[in-house]
């Protein structure tokens, strides 16, 4: 498969090394001089230092040319920059499945991925979420992981978990789009109030009393 990565930031990186094992995968960056540094060092020492890029893993800064072809696009921007690159890729109607990697709200609209998306895209156009409890380094280095693809398309949320899955990163379908990605914004609430709990040094039983009543919150939310 064809593979559009958008963001040469550390997890659009680390994904586009890690699906380049077993597709063709072009990683863009709105930043030529990003991408140079790239191509001639084969290391993101901005974003993804020690890593090396392997030689099959294109690399391009013309959003035209690395969508053209693309079977599946993935947008790895901040959630600031999912509304614009989603205009973009209207304008150059590209009608390539979208997963979006970037999670939270909207500053100003307080809208989530999805609904972002609604008002961007044709509803013809499959989308969904990839989501995870992961870090980038441990994934551009080929550590287990395990992602969640999110799509109100269960059918596509399948399939696309399928062609993406490979013996290091598994990836697990749902068809609770809403519910992951709310998951993803409000989990970091979660992880900065387990640090306060660390910094104040109030022991483990506290933070895992913490983190044991904030997932059934979450769960509830």
């Amino acid at each position: 498969m064809k593979l559009a990565v958008l963001g040469a930031g550390a997890w659009g990186t680390a994904l586009a090394i890690r699906f380049a094992d077993r597709h063709a995968v072009t990683l863009w960056s709105i930043e030529p001089d990003v991408v140079e540094a790239i191509r001639t060092e084969r290391v993101n020492t901005r974003y993804l230092p020690g890593i090396a890029i392997p030689d099959n893993l294109q690399l391009s800064s013309s959003l035209d040319e690395s969508v053209a072809a693309a079977e599946l696009v993935l947008i790895a921007t901040s959630m600031a920059g999912l509304r614009p690159t989603l205009r973009s890729l209207r304008n150059l109607n590209s009608t390539a499945p979208v997963l979006w990697v970037c999670k939270g709200l909207e500053a100003g609209t307080m809208k989530l991925p999805h609904q972002v998306a609604a008002e961007e895209m044709d509803d013809s156009v499959p989308r969904g979420a990839l989501c995870g409890p992961s870090f980038a380094q441990e994934v551009a280095r080929g550590l287990p992981g395990a992602i969640t693809l999110a799509s109100s398309n269960g059918d596509f949320a399948c399939k696309m978990a399928a062609e993406l899955n490979s013996s290091v990163l598994r990836l697990y379908a749902s068809d609770d789009l809403i519910g992951v990605e709310i998951g993803a914004a409000v989990k970091n609430v979660l992880a900065i109030a387990a640090g306060v709990c660390d910094g104040l040094n109030l022991g483990y039983n506290a933070r895992a009393a913490l983190l044991t009543r904030g997932l059934a919150e979450i769960g509830r939310a």
